[in-house]
């Protein structure tokens, strides 16, 4: 059996934000993908090209449309570029459209904002091409390593993200300082390929989505069924253990319910009808609030729902719409002590799935130990509430980080209009950082939906909602944990725990009681029929079974059945009362077969 080997990452490669020397080699390599473009291609216009995380990418409108087979022309250019060492010239500042509007928007928001130009080469000269830019760059196209440089893909973005606008064609690229790292980072792609979602979900009838039924609606199969299953359930049980109670809320709500939250004009273009499907569940947590009436005793009160909810997203945008949402309703005295309990239910929640390190999402340079950071936004230039309130808010969630543990970066006035936040990204098996969990303050919904309870003061006061959301949405969630296990879930998590392979039809009674044992114990059994011995094998691999006992005769006149595992490979035969032991107790403590 091929045992599983330690993946390609990329915590050993810089990202721009770490590395200026980086930052400068990417955003000149959009410039210079951009000026090789426009002379492989006439009448293309340049719009937006930054340096991203790994890489760069140019937007461009193209009176033809763009390939992946037009990639290596364009990479040939560039490394001619590069060799002729041409100097990038920075000149304090028609005929490009894209750029004027761009110039029209800086100028509308600084009137005395300072325009820059860049230039590469020498202006009059056969290699000369410039761009509106704010830079920075490296000194001459020389300085960048034509062996450390790869582009990756075209795709469709439309002017400025607005659908209404021009389709433009997006190249996406890639630079590094050596050889070597984009050899590394090559390895890492090829290795995210293996773990892609989709492909998986496939591969192991996990789920399935049909286009004819309409973009990003997932079918679950019985085996994604199960692993969607065990997740809430899961979730389910450890919210109870923290003093939650779940509620059910109804699909839809009038109109006019989403009009008092202020969900009806940040969604509007997303919703449906005038008995409009919810596209969060905050208002009717609220609303069953509401229905009671509350001293200051019963405060904090603590609810959670897996609910569904419905935004008429665009294709490429959407997010799922199973979420784990949570609102805690408390005095102002209590934010800190129930912001510390939503962190120690996130740590327990997310390591269980196997997430262990975590990023900060700020672009400031986040203070040491990696393993452990988060961002904490605050107050922004608008916003509604007292200063005092806010400042109490604040104070109340940064104790709670320290109290934690948790390094954390603050995004000063990163916060939103109605109330501080904590966002938290997680870091999967091969290095990738998504955002996922994420804890808000809210003075905005108490107020417009007029909450209240009665002070020790015997007056009405409003409570400080907190919104709280670990796993997101669950279907996203599903798909990140699939790629961190390259489908290889834990035993705890599989939907097949163990298959049982019968060498012989002579053994198949044999075969049918370790089954039932295996079942008795709660276990999760399959057993393999139609197949050799060693198909069944290769099969039980494919299908990334965490432990397959092979049976013979042998093994039922002993009593034992022959165990592998997908970690370990060959593990020798066990008591098949052993086994039963081992795998329930495993599976109980949510630990690796052994």
């Amino acid at each position: 059996m091929a045992v599983p080997t330690v993946p390609p990452t990329l915590a050993s490669l810089p990202t721009s934000e770490e590395s200026e020397d980086l930052l400068r080699i990417r955003h000149s390599c959009a410039h210079i993908m951009a000026m090789a473009v426009q002379r492989l291609h006439k009448g293309a216009q340049v719009t937006i090209g930054p340096w991203t995380d790994r890489g760069f990418f140019y937007d461009f409108d193209m009176p033809q449309p763009l390939t992946e087979r037009d990639l290596p022309k364009i990479r040939k250019e560039m490394q001619r570029i590069l060799k002729k060492n041409l100097p990038f010239v920075r000149e304090d500042a028609a005929g490009e459209p894209y750029k004027l509007e761009i110039l029209d928007s800086i100028l509308e928001r600084d009137p005395q904002a300072p325009i820059t130009i860049y230039h590469i080469g020498t202006p009059g000269s056969e290699d000369h091409w410039w761009d509106l830019c704010a830079g920075p760059h490296v000194a001459a196209t020389g300085d960048i390593l034509p062996d450390a440089l790869d582009l990756e893909s075209v795709a469709g973005a439309y002017w400025r993200g607005d659908e209404t606008r021009p389709m433009l064609q997006r190249i996406y690229g890639t630079a590094w300082q050596t050889k070597e790292q984009l050899i590394a980072y090559h390895r890492f792609n090829e290795e995210a390929a293996l773990r892609d979602h989709r492909r998986l979900g496939q591969e192991l009838d996990l789920f399935s989505i049909n286009e004819a039924c309409g973009g990003g609606l997932v079918f679950w199969h019985p085996k994604g069924a199960m692993v969607r299953h065990l997740v809430e359930d899961f979730w389910k049980s450890i919210h109870l253990q923290y003093g939650y109670h779940l509620l059910f809320t109804p699909h839809i709500a009038k109109v006019d319910l989403w009009k008092t939250s202020g969900h009806f004009d940040f969604y509007r273009d997303s919703m449906f009808n005038q008995m409009d499907l919810k596209p969060m569940n905050c208002p009717f947590h609220i609303t069953i609030y509401k229905q009671g009436y509350y001293s200051y005793r019963d405060l904090p009160i603590k609810w959670a729902e897996l609910g569904t909810v419905y935004r008429y997203e665009r294709s490429g945008t959407m997010h799922g719409l199973f979420r784990d949402d949570a609102h805690i309703f408390c005095l102002p005295t209590q934010i800190e002590a129930e912001i510390l309990g939503v962190l120690d239910l996130t740590e327990l929640l997310l390591s269980q799935f196997g997430f262990h390190d975590f990023e900060a999402s700020c672009k400031r340079k986040p203070p040491p130990r990696p393993c452990l950071q988060v961002n904490l936004s605050t107050r922004p230039d608008k916003f509604v509430g007292s200063p005092e309130i806010w400042d109490q808010a604040e104070h109340a969630l940064k104790a709670a980080l320290q109290r934690k543990g948790w390094a954390f970066a603050e995004d000063v006035g990163g916060g939103a209009f109605y109330g501080p936040k904590i966002d938290i990204k997680i870091c999967d098996a091969i290095g990738r950082k998504w955002q996922c969990s994420t804890v808000q303050l809210d003075f905005n919904l108490p107020e417009r939906f007029d909450m209240f309870y009665i002070s020790d003061a015997n007056i009405k006061e409003r409570p400080i909602m907190i919104h709280r959301a670990i796993l997101g949405s669950l279907e996203r969630f599903m798909g990140i944990l699939i790629e961190n296990y390259a489908g290889a879930f834990p035993l705890w998590l599989a939907p097949v725990q163990c298959r049982l392979v019968p060498v012989n039809d002579a053994v198949m009674g044999y075969v049918s009681g370790v089954a039932q044992a295996l079942q008795a114990a709660g276990l999760r059994v399959e057993v393999s029929s139609g197949l050799s011995v060693g198909k069944a094998i290769r099969a039980a691999e494919k299908d990334k079974i965490p432990v397959m006992c092979v049976v013979g005769q042998r093994e039922a006149s002993a009593g034992t059945v022959a165990v592998r595992t997908y970690s370990h490979g060959d593990v020798g035969c066990m008591l098949v009362e052993d086994l039963v032991e081992r795998m329930a107790k495993a599976s109980a403590n949510k630990q690796p077969f052994s």
